[in-house]
């Protein structure tokens, strides 16, 4: 209820609630939720985050999510019982599902005081249009023909094909969020804005870079007013800092994926003076293997080192049993992916076992070889991410077991994000994108350098029947030939080993005691 209430997310809830890059998919949102604390009444709620805000630019990806659902909307919003109208009231779809119209919200205006109406909505998508490469993760920009307002009231989109995700992703946090035109630099956003003005339910009231922001309730805001009248971020990278904050009352909660350790979480079960709350599965943590890596270009190396992953012990040794053990890409509750794949189990013997009938013996100093060549492979993982770390130095000693060297660095986030989306490694961490991206989003984004599934998959020999059946499946109006595809491309994906999945990955809050509703 705390989650829902107070920060909800951007993936089910879209206009009126927030969400955090670290928070995301996790429970439905209700804006007007009372929260209250023993005394009484509560407008106002302290969090924190472990960096800034940063460039709060809905065209762009730089930005943290939560304060830009805050900020802003678009068109309209993804609930748990599918799509409703934000922006836009209302739409249609023309019988061959290539031309969508959207019946805009009369009476809305930026907080600036400037009108959101078709022509506003035209100027944002422009301003998207114009540094379009920038997102061709979204299949839908491969297939737009063109936008146009034919009055303030009336927004269109034609597509070259029908694309049953586009109002997915419409609905999700960026880019397809508006910004008042007078904020844009000469119509244009792609080279940053003048301003950090949207329609949303909060405004940005002040920040300091580094230390805090602070968000005060829209008056002008076109729905329902938020029970919090101003939520204040404060910025702590340091786990144990953020915790210490909150026993001194500084703050009011910790809230995310990765904002809180496992070994945190598990002191504070039983407290007297913190509750602790867990959303359900939110994304799958993984490990990517570099298919054009020397080493596991070899399949039989790939299927060792997943037979050679103990996911139950990182569940319960890690994560205390919080994050469940993953067996497949995607948890079988995302649509299309209950197809019964045949999970790779733990078996020590059976992972060297491999190896031998593959030619890689053991060596001196316990490191098999074949050829000459030691069997040594890189682990990439974010720096920034204590988790990473103990899961990664939980592997080393593992895969050592079986006569495999593990080499583990770590970098901070934007230098470990580049090295991944250019190849520059054997195997690194990843997670699904968690939902409404998954599949869908997540699968498309495969067929280019968007992260580091495009140079992972660059060694398999099915790569391109992969990439098209993957396009297949976005366009396709049939829907049990959109499942079958589906299936296709995950059963691949599964027996060429190219990911290894670990856990499925949760929210995790820790807030103080009388904080209520």
């Amino acid at each position: 209820m705390l989650l829902a209430g107070l920060l909800g997310t951007a993936l089910l809830s879209g206009c009126g609630s927030s969400a955090s890059d670290s928070a995301s998919s996790a429970a439905e949102s209700n804006p007007s939720e009372t929260t209250t604390t023993a005394e009484g009444t509560k407008e106002d709620l302290i969090f924190v985050n472990y960096r800034d805000i940063r460039d709060l630019n809905p065209h762009l990806y730089a930005g943290e999510m939560y304060a830009q659902e805050m900020l802003y909307e678009g068109l309209v919003n993804i609930t748990s019982d599918g799509f409703e109208g934000c922006l836009a009231e209302s739409w249609d779809v023309s019988d061959d599902g290539k031309v969508y119209t959207f019946h805009i919200r009369p009476g809305v205006t930026f907080s600036d005081g400037e009108k959101c109406d078709a022509y506003a909505i035209k100027a944002n998508f422009d301003a998207i249009l114009e540094n379009k490469d920038r997102h061709t993760w979204l299949e839908m920009m491969h297939l737009l023909v063109g936008v146009d307002a034919p009055d303030e009231n009336t927004f269109v989109i034609e597509l070259s094909e029908p694309y049953y995700p586009l109002l997915t992703e419409l609905g999700v946090t960026r880019p397809f969020a508006m910004i008042s035109p007078k904020a844009m630099k000469n119509g244009s956003t792609k080279d940053g804005v003048e301003a950090y003005i949207g329609t949303g339910p909060y405004v940005l009231d002040e920040f300091v870079t580094d230390e805090y922001a602070v968000f005060k309730a829209n008056p002008n805001y076109w729905g329902e007013q938020p029970a919090i009248k101003t939520i204040t971020v404060k910025v702590i990278p340091d786990n144990q800092t953020r915790i210490l904050a909150l026993e001194k009352g500084e703050i009011d909660m910790i809230f995310g994926k990765n904002m809180i350790d496992a070994d945190a979480i598990n002191q504070y079960l039983d407290s007297d003076q913190f509750t602790v709350e867990l959303s359900d599965p939110t994304s799958t943590r993984q490990i990517v293997l570099n298919t054009s890596s020397d080493i596991l270009s070899e399949k039989d190396v790939r299927i060792a080192l997943q037979h050679a992953t103990n996911k139950q012990n990182i569940s319960d040794g890690i994560f205390y049993g919080l994050e469940k053990p993953a067996d497949t890409l995607f948890a079988s509750t995302v649509p299309y992916c209950d197809i019964e794949l045949e999970p790779y189990v733990y078996d020590l013997e059976l992972a060297g076992q491999i190896l031998d009938e593959a030619g890689w013996k053991m060596g001196s100093g316990n490191v098999r070889e074949k050829d000459g060549q030691p069997l040594n492979i890189d682990l990439l993982y974010n720096s920034d991410s204590v988790t990473e770390k103990s899961i990664a130095e939980y592997l080393q000693s593992e895969y050592q077991s079986i006569g495999v060297s593990l080499n583990i660095h770590g970098e901070e986030e934007q230098s470990y994000r580049d090295n991944m989306k250019a190849g520059n490694f054997d195997m690194v961490f990843n997670i699904c994108w968690g939902m409404p991206y998954d599949p869908q989003s997540s699968l498309a984004a495969m067929r280019a350098p968007v992260y580091g599934d495009f140079a992972a998959q660059q060694g398999l020999a099915d790569k391109k029947e992969i990439d098209q059946a993957i396009t297949d499946i976005l366009t396709t109006t049939d829907e049990e030939e959109r499942q079958e595809l589906y299936r296709f491309v995950l059963t691949r994906l599964h027996e060429d080993a190219v990911y290894i999945p670990l856990t499925f990955e949760c929210n995790k809050a820790l807030y103080t005691k009388n904080l209520q509703g």
